[in-house]
């Protein structure tokens, strides 16, 4: 009797330790060397002693997220394949397209949220306006005549734009830059008058004076900016400025694979220094949902995002 409990408890062991059996795949919807390929690259260091196994990142950007997910959704449903990628995934990309080669809803289980990272809306200092306030008067007596860069039709700075425009009743210029780091540069230049940025990479040209931040989104004023109001206190919580990085498996993938990531994801979030030095002073603000969390916060997002994108009238093919 005793041998036979020892092996029972043994094979239990077995069960609940059997994720992973190989190497685990990371696959980053984003190029190499951006914020989000790092924060994946840091994460995966720390999870391969606690896994046993290597965790390797793979950088498959592309069609606005498109080519990652649907790789991750074809992928063995075994939890060995992860994939790390934005809101525009889930949030904005069923809305903007008429057909994606995956069903965010269907195809994927949502692992936990990492963080959020609000946007603020900033301006060229000669602009005169240094409130929201002032900006909205401003844009009443001058329609048409104030633009705002954003890096495409359909990303977060532009439904922010055209959720501003839409509930304040202004009227704005859209102008679609090819990338990412490319709208506070022309902000800074006075190509353009106003853009939406990460406070990672507007911060420094707003302490500098090269720009000027007007509003941020979020519920509570960041501690890094803490003189910049929210939309919300100012009148406007319907313009909605973040992004969220987040983790899924591919549909069918084992439960407890899910919880192990969750639970050793969430620990790492929690060591003290890196959520210190690499996420809350780069101005991520730190969730680490459970899966059942993230997946009612996305329910929530993706029908604000819609709403949205039928606002900005957005379209991608």
């Amino acid at each position: 009797m005793r041998l036979a409990a020892a092996v029972f408890l043994c094979l239990i062991s077995l069960s609940v330790n059997a994720w992973p059996t190989k190497p685990v795949r990371i696959v980053v919807a984003y190029p190499a060397g951006g914020g989000i390929d790092v924060m994946a690259r840091q994460i995966a260091a720390k999870l391969s002693a606690p896994w046993g196994q290597p965790v390797v990142v793979e950088n498959k950007p592309g069609a606005n997220t498109i080519l990652a997910a649907d790789a991750v959704a074809k992928a063995a449903p075994d939890g060995h394949t992860i994939l790390f990628t934005t809101d525009a995934t889930f949030s904005i990309n069923p809305h903007l397209y008429a057909k994606l080669p995956y069903d965010a809803q269907r195809d994927f289980i949502p692992v936990t949220m990492l963080v959020l990272l609000q946007q603020m809306l900033v301006a060229h200092p000669s602009l005169q306006a240094n409130t929201l306030d002032e900006l909205i008067k401003l844009a009443k007596q001058n329609p048409g005549k104030i633009n705002y860069a954003s890096y495409g039709s359909g990303s977060q700075p532009h439904l922010a734009g055209e959720m501003l425009k839409h509930k304040a009743g202004i009227d704005l210029v859209h102008v679609p830059y090819k990338g990412i780091s490319l709208a506070v540069p022309a902000v800074i230049a006075g190509e353009v008058q106003l853009t939406f940025s990460g406070i990672a990479t507007g911060m420094g040209p707003v302490k500098a004076g090269r720009i000027k931040a007007i509003a941020i989104g979020g519920k509570s004023r960041s501690p890094l900016l803490p003189q910049v109001p929210t939309f919300t206190e100012l009148g406007f919580p319907e313009v909605e400025t973040h992004a969220w990085f987040g983790l899924f498996l591919p549909a069918g993938s084992p439960k407890d694979a899910t919880v192990r990531i969750f639970e050793d994801v969430r620990k790492v979030l929690d060591e003290p220094e890196f959520r210190q030095k690499q996420l809350i002073e780069r101005g991520y603000e730190v969730v680490g949902s459970s899966p059942e969390e993230f997946s009612s916060f996305m329910k929530v997002d993706r029908e604000k995002r819609g709403q949205a994108v039928k606002i900005s009238g957005a379209r991608a093919e």
